[in-house]
Order: structure tokens, then sequence, then C-alpha cells
């Protein structure tokens, strides 16, 4: 079951005091916001508002809406980073899921005995705290347990959908890859960024999986992506408008760089890139989009819709050079 540090929010609104608050956080943890948000206004005598928009981490703030609704605090919950704050404004909640990793960790270690010696444990917010739990089943059963450092925002251990410096910063080290959760979104990203065999280790059905064939699906529809833009005489550059995911500077560059290979290029601001509002645009070939770059890997677009790291490929095409490995960093913004 999920849990949200509801006493750092009482806290944060004892030394603040105040006039109103607002809540924002996943699109599932919207029903534990709402009870959140009645036992502030019950304690304290003040408006919550629970923001409804979607919020796929701390890219992702929304510090717009609270501004427009007057509140004082914005706390955004279950993004846990290695930041408290961010500004005057923000305060990062943390909201952990406390389902044990034991019994899963356990089954993966015994039938994977002999095959990995040395793997890497990774996690998304909610599990961190599972972690050390997890690594003392495994040494149990003799293996050698490597836990990243985290960088940035990341915690040690931690990974998001698009940053993995945990993960990368251990690779030479270890034979596999062990990601604590049910998100396909994180540990396929692993998979991707490294090449080496990943494991998702489900805590609820007691299962692990192992995701590198999903990752090769997804990076196969990257790479046609690619070379599908390849032709576009006209391309959109696409800037979110997320306080986290404004990359206006990123655009710009992209934009010199393709109109110097005899590219057209427009620039777009949206705050949510999705299909239906990019086919309103008249005369684009192809999209670049600079906001989030699982936008472009995990979703379906009737245009080819690159991320920062396929532009870049795409780049190195129009030059008639290799574009192997354009997936394998740690940052793909």
């Amino acid at each position: 079951m999920i849990k949200i540090d509801e006493k750092r929010m009482f806290e944060i609104v004892e030394e603040r005091k105040p006039r109103s608050v607002a809540l924002n956080g996943a699109e599932a943890l919207i029903p534990k916001l709402q009870d959140a948000a009645d036992h502030i206004t019950e304690k304290f005598g003040i408006e919550a508002y629970v923001i409804g928009d979607t919020c796929w981490g701390s890219c992702d703030l929304n510090t717009h809406a609270a501004d427009m609704l007057g509140a004082d605090i914005l706390f955004s919950v279950g993004h846990t980073v290695a930041m408290e704050t961010f500004g005057d404004k923000v305060v990062m909640i943390n909201a952990y899921d406390d389902v044990g990793f034991e019994k899963v960790a356990e089954k993966f270690a015994k039938e994977m005995q002999g095959k990995y010696k040395a793997i890497s444990l990774l996690t998304d917010s909610q599990h961190l705290e599972q972690v050390e739990g997890a690594k003392k089943v495994f040494e149990q059963y003799g293996y050698n347990v490597i836990i990243g450092k985290g960088k940035g925002q990341l915690r040690d251990a931690q990974v998001f959908g698009c940053e993995f410096y945990p993960a990368w910063n251990v690779q030479k080290q270890i034979d596999a890859y062990v990601f604590l959760g049910q998100s396909q979104f994180h540990s396929a990203s692993i998979a991707m960024s490294t090449e080496k065999p990943t494991f998702m280790l489900d805590p609820y059905f007691e299962e692990y999986t192992q995701v590198n064939e999903f990752a090769q699906g997804l990076q196969k529809r990257a790479i046609l992506g690619i070379y599908k833009a390849l032709d576009a005489e006209r391309i959109g550059i696409v800037i979110g408008l997320k306080e986290g995911q404004f990359a206006h500077v990123r655009a710009l560059e992209l934009k010199k760089e393709l109109e110097k290979l005899g590219k057209k290029a427009q620039m777009i601001a949206l705050t949510e890139i999705t299909n239906d509002r990019l086919q309103i645009f008249k005369g684009i070939d192809a999209f670049i989009q600079v906001a989030c770059p699982r936008i472009a890997t995990d979703n379906h677009f009737t245009k080819p819709m690159l991320s920062v790291p396929q532009a870049l490929a795409l780049i190195k095409l129009l030059k008639k050079e290799p574009i192997d490995d354009f997936l394998r960093i740690q940052h793909w913004l």
C-alpha cells in the first residue's frame, strides 16, 4: 500500500502558515491526495486544492496551476528526488509503497544462482525504502550486490524514465540489473541505455520478468522514426511548456543544426504534446520534441516524432555518420 508522508506536510504547514495549499501527483495517487487535502483542511482550517492534471515526475510540477489558485505552497507528491524543495513554493513529499520484495527476490536469487554473480539493484521513487531489504536477500544467496550512486536529482539506486546515472556508472562491474517494481517505463530505460540483461521484480504477483525484448522493440521503433524523418523537408521543433521540460536553448540549437543541413524548421510550443494537438499543424513532415524523451518512444504519433537523442542521430545520418548506440547515454536530454 502506498503511504503519503502527511506528517511532513503538516510540519511544513505549521512552519509556514500558508493561506492555502495545492497538492500535485501522479494519477494513481489522486485518491490519496484527496484524503491528504481533507486532512490538511480539517487540521488547519485552510483550503487545500487537488490538482487533477497529469503529472509525470519532478519535471512536471504544475506551479502555474498553483499560482492560478493562489496557493502559497505546492506539495508535489510521490516523485522523490535528492532535493526537498524547488524554489520558494514547491515542497517534495514522499509517497512510499510498503510492499516487501523479499519473496520475489528470493525466488529470483534461487533460480538465477550461478548465471549472474554481480547485480545492481535499481528502483523508482515509491520503492527506495525496499532496496536494503532486497539487497540482504541477494547477499544471503552469494550475489555481489552493487548500488549505483545517485547524481543530480537521483538518489542512490534510483532511476527516472529518462535519467539513469546509478545504472550507467556501475555497468562495467555487474552482470545484470534488477529493477524493484512493476514499471516497464523505468526498467526498459535501463535496458536500452546499457544493453545489459535487465529484470523487473513484481512484488505483488511475486514474479520476475526480463525486459530486454520489450526494450528492443521500443528501440527499433525509435530507429524507424529516425529513418522516416530523413526525408522530411519541414520539421516542427516542439518546446514543452512545463517547467522542467522547457528546453528552449536545446530547441534553438537543433533548429540551427537542421537548417545548416538544408531542412526547414518551425518552432512550436505545447503544454501537452499529443498526436491530436500536432495534427492541426499544416505542412510539417516530422516533429522533434525537447520536452521528455519518452514521449517519442512510448506513444503513437501519425508523423515521425523524435526525442533529443533521436534528433541528434538524425543529424548524424544527414552528415553521413553512423548512429550506433545513440541511446547508450546516461541522460536522454
